[in-house]
C-alpha cells in the first residue's frame, strides 16, 4: 500500500486507510439544539472534527432551528458545553478542515 493522501470530498484521506476500508465514508450530523444547551449545540461539531476527519473521513453538518445560533460569532464564542472544547475553537476546526456547513 502506497502512503500518502488524496482529495475526497473536501478534505484529504489517508491512502493507506482508504486502501483497508474502500473510499471512505462521508457522515452528515443534523444539529437541533442552540444556546438553551451547550453541550447538545456542541456535541456534532466535535464528532465530525475530532471524530470522523481525524480518522480519514469526511463530515457536513447541517443547522437545523435553534442550530442556527450557533452561526453569530458572539454566540459562537461563548458556548462552551460540559466537557467538550469551546464551539470558537471546534467551529475553526471545522473550517481548516473542510467540513461542509448547510444552514
Amino acid at each position: 500500500m502506497a502512503l500518502g493522501a488524496v482529495f475526497w470530498g473536501g478534505a484529504t484521506v489517508d491512502t493507506a486507510r482508504a486502501e483497508s476500508y474502500g473510499a471512505g465514508m462521508h457522515v452528515l450530523y443534523m444539529a437541533t439544539n442552540g444556546v438553551s444547551d451547550p453541550t447538545k449545540a456542541s456535541i456534532p461539531w466535535h464528532l465530525a472534527v475530532n471524530g470522523t476527519i481525524e480518522v480519514g473521513h469526511t463530515a457536513t453538518i447541517v443547522l437545523l432551528g435553534d442550530a442556527a445560533e450557533v452561526m453569530k460569532s458572539a454566540v459562537r464564542s461563548t458556548l462552551e458545553g460540559v466537557g467538550l472544547p469551546p464551539l470558537r475553537d471546534l467551529v475553526l476546526k471545522a473550517r481548516e478542515r473542510g467540513v461542509a456547513l448547510h444552514v
